[in-house]
């Protein structure tokens, strides 16, 4: 669909040329989706430069998304103001001249530093009466169901009939890199790799462990290295999913090595958390393991190898609730670890056939 770069919306004259920022969630899954909102942008203003606020833990990410000049990186707490540090923020925006500021979040503090930043065209969502920081406030227009969509839309001049499809996210990690981590790691570039991603914001969405364990033991007798990937929180699971299986534990404070090694695995096993949209944002064959969320709502863009759920005679579900608030959390210990092994070993193969 095309959008006259001269409409309303990211689009006055005066702006013309001059860079964007775009203040995406800070969730990595979020983050990465966001990445849709840039190549968006990328299209309809090839002049205009794109650039991502980012914290630290995602900055890593914008190293391998297609489009991003450059990732401003700012660590501001999440539940107080802290207005000094916004002012600082701002007087680092006001340094890059930007023109246009797309705000995700639906905070009022999200909006600030853009706002002392004097950067003048500021564009959100109606939200915690931010009427008063944003220059062009959007209203949902009826119900908007996905997350990328409302922040998409932004992207767009106000009113404009949104498309059949967003363009999806990209992560492209150089093949130099991807050698250089194997290296790094004494791993053969002859030995298929399957990576697991056991972790997930709140127990709920997380496949047991013991689960994963077995999958692990599973994989590897059959000859497949198998790593385990995720944040530091994720430490725990990971030593009980390896054990004495001759699995490796990749789990860390560093999100570029979680990265690396999906984008060098030959499938990914992954409960709905941000690395499901790592994995398949890099192209990696993904199996998305989903208990309490939809995935209609929360699956990536990008297409799955295989979407994994309980059987379907599950009234509580979707419920989205960090905790199982029935306490028996069947959405996810009824996945039989057998099913994601084949599904697993079914993505791992189809890649091997497309590669030759």
């Amino acid at each position: 669909m095309n959008y006259d770069s001269q409409q309303a919306g990211l689009a006055g004259a005066a702006h013309l040329g001059r860079p964007i920022l775009l203040v995406p969630y800070m969730w990595i899954g979020d983050f990465v989706r966001c990445h849709s909102v840039v190549r968006l942008l990328r299209q309809r203003f090839a002049d205009r430069p794109v650039d991502m606020l980012s914290t630290s833990v995602c900055a890593p990410l914008t190293d391998y998304m297609p489009g991003v000049r450059r990732a401003m990186v700012v660590d501001l707490p999440r539940k107080r103001l802290a207005f000094g540090q916004h002012r600082a923020l701002a007087d680092r925006l006001k340094q890059e001249d930007y023109g246009t500021a797309l705000i995700m979040p639906k905070t009022w503090k999200s909006a600030l530093a853009p706002l002392l930043a004097g950067i003048p065209e500021r564009i959100g969502l109606v939200g915690e009466a931010r009427f008063l920081v944003l220059t062009d406030v959007r209203f949902a227009r009826g119900k908007l169901p996905r997350m990328v969509d409302e922040c998409a839309a932004l992207a767009l001049p106000p009113g404009a009939e949104l498309p059949a499809a967003w363009p999806a996210p990209e992560l492209k990690v150089p093949p130099a890199e991807i050698a250089a981590w194997r290296e790094k790691h004494g791993l053969p570039a002859d030995r298929p790799a399957v990576a697991l991603a056991p972790g997930a914001v709140g127990p709920a969405k997380r496949w047991p462990a013991a689960a994963y364990a077995t999958l692990s033991r599973k994989l590897v007798a059959d000859g497949l290295a198998v790593w385990v990937v995720g944040g530091p929180a994720e430490k725990t699971l990971a030593q009980e999913i390896v054990g004495d299986s001759g699995a490796r534990d990749f789990t860390g404070t560093d999100l570029r090595e979680a990265i690396l090694a999906l984008a060098t695995a030959g499938s990914a096993v992954s409960n709905d958390s941000g690395l499901l949209h790592v994995a398949a944002a890099l192209g990696t064959p993904t199996v998305g393991i989903f208990g309490p969320t939809s995935p209609w709502h929360w699956a990536p863009l990008n297409p799955l190898a295989a979407t994994i759920q309980a059987g379907s005679d599950l009234p509580c579900r979707p419920c989205h609730k960090p905790v199982c608030r029935l306490g028996h959390h069947r959405c996810m210990v009824d996945i039989p670890a057998d099913e994601v092994y084949a599904a697993a070993r079914r993505a791992l193969e189809g890649r091997q056939v497309a590669a030759h």
